[in-house]
């Protein structure tokens, strides 16, 4: 059974990661619908910075985001001015960290369900007078609804198992950063905090196990939808 502090863990976990997928959810998919629609000049670039995450270790990027949000950082200076408030050694800093992180699988899976929508069916409702946004919303975003669910599912299990740049952004905080990545960490520098580590990492397991279940469950039903158009 887990203790009330490992609840709390978890619940953190849950919020941050929720808050993370909810709060990026439309950039996601604005970009990857600009990837998928457009081409304009530095299109390869964009598509480059997007999946920059993936590719340089968390660490820097956790460096990265805390030189932007630092009192006298960019982004952190105008927080502090405008509303008053610093996300550094705060849950909604690791939501941050957890976003930034899950960003590029969400872009990748949403732009790929995009571009599997068969421009001529979106082509025939503006030849039947819909217009540009009607057409959007009544073809275009409904055939790729089960790839944006799956996008977000995938990136709501990204942003659980994310680490490195949480730890690196807004440090090792209980009760207040200490997700269940931090957490087991910590334990496994406890002495005796295996039983709370083989606790925290099923949980851990088990959560991003039904994530990914569910992730592909949607990807297939994507697949078969494509398939019958």
């Amino acid at each position: 059974m887990l203790s009330g502090e490992e609840w709390a863990i978890v619940r953190l976990s849950l919020l941050v990661g929720g808050v993370a997928v909810a709060a990026v959810l439309p950039l996601a998919f604005a970009l990857a619908w600009l990837l998928a629609r457009r081409r304009f000049p530095g299109r390869v670039l964009l598509d480059a910075l997007i999946h920059l995450p993936l590719v340089v270790p968390p660490v820097v990027t956790g460096w990265l985001l805390l030189l932007a949000f630092a009192p006298d950082g960019p982004i952190g200076a105008m927080l502090d001015r405008w509303l008053g408030v610093s996300v550094l050694f705060r849950w909604t800093g690791a939501a941050i960290a957890a976003a930034v992180m899950a960003l590029p699988l969400m872009v990748r899976a949403i732009r790929l369900s995009i571009e599997g929508v068969d421009r001529r069916l979106v082509d025939a409702a503006r030849t039947l007078g819909a217009s540009r946004m009607r057409a959007f919303a009544t073809v275009t975003l409904p055939l790729a609804i089960p790839g944006v669910l799956a996008g977000t599912v995938l990136g709501f299990a990204r942003a659980l198992g994310e680490f490195g740049a949480t730890i690196t952004f807004v440090s090792n905080v209980p009760g207040e950063t200490r997700t269940l990545p931090i957490a087991i960490y910590s334990a496994l520098q406890t002495p005796g905090g295996e039983a709370a580590v083989l606790r925290l990492a099923a949980i851990s397991v088990a959560l991003s196990l039904v994530a990914l279940v569910v992730s592909e469950a949607l990807a297939r039903r994507m697949g078969r939808s494509a398939h019958v158009l």
